[in-house]
């Protein structure tokens, strides 16, 4: 007999940086299992061919622009899901930059702003917005997107490793403070993974073989295989779960 713990039929979900590459393959199999999906990142059309896949299969989806480093628009988000549906009941927090990929002297002030501003302020307040929501109506799940890089710091990527190391404190800040409203918030911790975000790292094959040598499965990951450690802290399954981080990377932090 199959199991209804994934099962999350009656769900409204919300997947930040939801038009490609880990929160599209997120946003996917959420709907997938049954929740009704807003597709969200920065760009409209973006957004709306993947609702659109989602529904072309049979889903429920539906696609809006943030820009999570707005504040404005991160407000206009959350007006309309209060305003749509009165509840929350899953926030993948997935968006991020990484405009940066150089030795941390030389990091500037455009690019640190912009990488804090998308990856700890964003979240800190798109994690505020939802937990809100959840404690009005009885509970629900958090999921911030992190890096291995939380645990160690990347050559030539020290202020996006320093800013995940942030969102892995911030869940667990969260995690605490928030059960008693019966609100759960986790942390995935993607390895290497073939996306466009991480093309740097794939472009230059020396780094590559480096990154490779490093992990015992000897390969990268593909978007699709963060995809269901999502789904387990989102669900039932991960019920007694909350302040943790899965770490998905091919055993490269052992």
């Amino acid at each position: 007999m199959a199991t209804d713990l994934f099962n999350l039929g009656g769900k409204i979900a919300l997947v930040s940086g939801a038009s490609r590459g880990i929160g599209e393959e997120i946003a996917k199999l959420l709907a997938e299992q049954g929740a009704h999906v807003i597709v969200s990142s920065r760009k409209i059309d973006d957004c709306t061919a993947v609702a659109e896949e989602i529904r072309d299969s049979g889903g429920s989806a539906e696609p809006y622009a943030c820009n999570v480093g707005n504040m404005d628009d991160i407000a206009d988000l959350f007006a309309h899901i209060h305003q749509s549906y009165g509840k929350l009941d899953i926030c993948v927090n997935n968006a991020a930059t990484n405009p940066y990929f150089g030795h941390i002297l030389d990091t500037d002030l455009g690019a640190y702003t912009k990488t804090v501003d998308v990856n700890v302020r964003g979240y800190f307040f798109m994690s505020i917005e939802a937990g809100k929501l959840m404690r009005d109506n009885g509970g629900g799940s958090i999921v911030n997107t992190a890096s291995v890089n939380a645990l160690h710091p990347a050559p030539m990527q020290g202020i996006y490793s320093i800013t995940k190391a942030a969102v892995v404190n911030m869940t667990k800040a969260f995690a605490r403070e928030c059960a008693p409203f019966g609100i759960r918030c986790n942390a995935l911790l993607p390895g290497l993974t073939k996306t466009k975000f991480a093309g740097a790292l794939f472009t230059n094959e020396d780094i590559y073989r480096h990154v490779i040598e490093t992990i015992p499965m000897g390969r990268h990951a593909e978007p699709r295989e963060m995809a269901g450690a999502v789904l387990y802290l989102v669900s039932d399954a991960s019920s007694y779960t909350t302040g943790e981080c899965i770490v998905v990377d091919g055993g490269g932090t052992i």
